[in-house]
């Protein structure tokens, strides 16, 4: 009886929009957390599948350029190392100093990276999605901030992305030199600038190859560095290009007031007021200047007066031009007379 009552009580409760029982997973990891960490060990699993398969080819199917990049019989080809080949294909570092020699070796590399790329692709692009979110939550959360970009957020919309980048691209140097520190104590050879210099070139794709990490015991770190810089970086890029799209907007918008100005010049000839195609432009100039005069402590005021040029700017641009009244027509006539 009782458990009939419970099974009720139950479906009752479903019925009426009652969450459904959570599995044990859930109550510790939520939902949403669950697909990113799925993706994540996807990837890992299958880098790690395409090392060991590499590893057992390497005596036949891979080249290593050991007079280069490798001390000479130190350091054997290991799992390790081919984890890390394999990571430079799937994210499309390519450095160059191991690659495939044989036919079935290079088949394999195509093959691997066709499907692996896109899935490397998919994880540094939700991983960004992820580092988007946590910046954006914290700085929500942050306590205080200076004064002035306190008002540089709250007065001006552009001036707020623009800060939002500039610290993004902070940030991204701060990891640039960590993994720089890292890789000068785990290199004996390198300096902070040969560290600094290899995590950009990496970071961004590039690839020369003219820097490769040596120790084996440390790729698998290394490998993890690369992949969340990657996603690091691609998330930093994104930024800086929406704010050089936005600026590129703003300034064609500026830009159009005065190419109808211009272009009324050219339809009307000489019967265009100079004057007042001086004034459009010391407006256009005064919106142009007006957010760099927003830094001072009058904010809000000159949010208000860069408003009101803007629509100044747009009320006399559009506004239809008078037409020009034509000078009277004075008649002279002129008898002759024999008189």
């Amino acid at each position: 009886m009782c458990k009939g009552v419970k099974a009720v009580d139950w479906e009752t409760e479903t019925l009426m929009g009652s969450p459904p029982p959570v599995s044990k997973w859930e109550r510790f990891i939520p939902r949403a957390a669950l697909s990113h960490i799925g993706l994540f060990v996807a990837l890992m699993l299958y880098t790690a599948g395409g090392g060991l398969i590499l590893e057992g080819a390497s005596g036949s199917g891979i080249a290593l350029d050991i007079e280069n990049n490798f001390p000479p019989l130190e350091e054997k080809w290991s799992i390790l190392q081919a984890v890390f080949f394999s990571s430079t294909v799937l994210t499309t570092i390519g450095y160059g100093n191991i690659v495939p020699e044989t036919f079935w070796g290079r088949l394999f590399c195509i093959a691997y990276a066709l499907i692996g790329i896109p899935l490397t692709l998919t994880v540094i692009a939700d991983l960004g999605r992820v580092f988007a979110t946590v910046v954006s939550v914290m700085a929500k959360q942050m306590p205080t901030m200076p004064k002035w970009c306190n008002r540089l957020s709250e007065s001006n919309p552009a001036g707020q992305r623009s800060l939002y980048a500039f610290w993004a691209v902070c940030f991204l140097f701060v990891y640039l030199s960590a993994g720089a520190g890292l890789f000068k104590m785990w290199e004996d050879d390198w300096t902070f600038y040969d560290g600094f210099y290899f995590c950009f070139i990496t970071m961004t794709t590039i690839g020369f190859g003219d820097l490769v990490p040596k120790r084996p015991k440390y790729m698998l770190l290394c490998t993890l560095y690369i992949l969340i810089g990657l996603a690091l970086t691609s998330t930093i890029i994104e930024l800086v290009r929406r704010q050089y799209a936005r600026s590129w907007q703003q300034l064609r918008a500026l830009s159009g007031p005065l190419a109808d100005t211009l272009r009324r010049i050219g339809d009307a000839g000489r019967g265009v007021d100079v004057s007042a195609l001086h004034n459009d432009l010391r407006k256009v100039l005064t919106v142009v200047t007006m957010p760099r005069l927003g830094r001072d402590g009058m904010g809000e005021k000159r949010q208000l007066e860069w408003e009101a040029a803007v629509e100044a700017v747009i009320r006399d641009i559009t506004s239809p031009i008078s037409p020009q009244p034509k000078p009277p027509i004075v008649q002279i006539v002129i008898y002759e007379s024999s008189v």
